[in-house]
C-alpha cells in the first residue's frame, strides 16, 4: 500500500569554517526546542520545510550566480529548484540570524559589523521569522541579491516511510559568513555551538549530543576534511547526488536502519509507531 503522508519538500544549510584554535574544520549546528513536534531535542543544521514564499514566480532577479533553470537540473527536477536555494537561506536567517547575500554590485557577504546594520537586519529577521514579510522584500529594500552561487548541493535525505511527518531534504553547504555571529533564534532552537565534525560524531556517541541519522551521515561526509576551502572546492565540483532513502525495521536485534546498498533492503517495509526513539541512543529524540 503507498504510503498516504505528503512528503515535504526542505532545504538544510551547513555553515563551515576553520577553527580559530586547534585547527580543523567546525561546523556551525542548533538543538531544536524540546518541545517541537519533529526532533525535539536533537541537533540540527539550520534547515526546514520550502514554503509557498519561497517559490516566488522571478527568484532569479534576488539570486546570484544561478538561475532556476541550473538548479532545478542539478536536483533532477523539471522546474522550481531555485526555491531550495532560498528556503535555505531563509531558514539559516531565521534559526541562526546568518543571512546569506550580498549587496548588490559587491561580491562579499553582507556584514553585520556595524551596530546599526546588525539591528536592523535583527528586525527584518524577526520579520521574516514570524511571517510578517517575505525575505525577497527584505532583498529589495536593501539592495541585496543572495548568495546562491556559493552554497553548493551536498546530499539528498528522504525520511523513511511511517512517521506521520515526512520530509525530503536537500543538504546544502556553505562558508560562515565572517562578519556574521550566527545565533539560535530562542523559538525553535535553544541552544547553538561550533563544532568540528568528528567531535560532534564523539560526543553523540558518548550520549552528550542527540543526533538523527542523516545529521550523522552529513557529518561523516563533512569530517572527511580537515579545511572548509577543501570541502566547498569539493562540494562545488559534485555532478550528481542520489536519493537516499533508509528504512528502519524491527526484527530479534532491535530496531535497525537499512540503506539502499544493504542486504534486505529491498524487501524490508518501514514500520516506526509514533513516539519510537530515533536511532542513535536510548533516549534520543522521538520520531513524532
Amino acid at each position: 500500500m503507498a504510503d498516504p503522508i505528503v512528503v515535504r519538500d526542505a532545504a538544510t544549510v551547513m555553515l563551515v569554517r576553520d577553527a580559530v584554535e586547534g585547527g580543523g574544520m567546525e561546523v556551525f549546528m542548533l538543538r531544536r526546542n524540546l518541545n517541537s513536534d519533529f526532533v525535539g531535542g536533537a541537533y540540527v543544521f539550520p534547515g526546514g520545510a520550502v514554503d509557498e514564499a519561497d517559490r516566488h514566480a522571478d527568484l532569479e532577479r534576488i539570486c546570484q550566480g544561478r538561475t532556476d533553470e541550473a538548479a532545478s537540473d542539478q536536483l533532477g527536477i523539471d522546474s522550481g529548484g531555485l526555491a531550495f536555494w532560498v528556503a535555505a537561506v531563509r531558514e539559516c536567517f531565521e534559526e541562526a540570524g546568518v543571512l546569506l547575500a550580498v549587496p548588490t554590485g559587491t561580491d562579499d557577504v553582507i556584514s553585520f559589523a556595524d551596530e546599526a546594520t546588525a539591528d536592523r537586519f535583527t528586525i527584518h529577521r524577526n520579520d521574516v521569522d514570524n511571517g510578517r514579510r517575505r525575505l525577497i522584500e527584505i532583498c529589495e529594500e536593501e539592495g541585496l541579491r543572495l548568495d546562491v552561487d556559493r552554497i553548493h548541493y551536498f546530499s539528498h535525505w528522504i525520511t523513511p516511510e511511517g512517521p506521520p511527518r515526512r520530509y525530503d531534504t536537500r543538504f546544502f553547504v556553505a562558508a560562515a559568513p565572517p562578519e556574521q555571529v550566527p545565533l539560535h533564534d530562542d523559538r525553535e532552537t535553544i541552544a547553538n555551538l561550533w563544532v568540528r565534525p568528528q567531535d560532534a560524531l564523539d560526543r553523540h556517541a558518548a550520549g552528550e549530543l542527540d543526533l538523527i541519522f542523516p545529521t550523522i551521515r552529513n557529518l561523516m561526509a563533512i569530517g572527511r576534511f580537515d579545511r572548509s576551502a577543501d570541502l566547498l572546492d569539493h562540494a562545488r565540483t559534485i555532478s550528481e547526488v542520489p536519493a537516499i532513502l533508509p528504512r528502519i525495521v524491527h526484527d530479534e536485534g532491535g530496531m535497525r536502519i537499512l540503506m539502499p546498498d544493504d542486504p534486505g533492503y529491498d524487501d524490508a517495509v518501514s514500520a516506526i509507531p509514533a513516539g519510537t526513539p530515533m536511532p542513535g541512543r536510548p533516549g534520543g529524540p522521538a520520531i513524532p
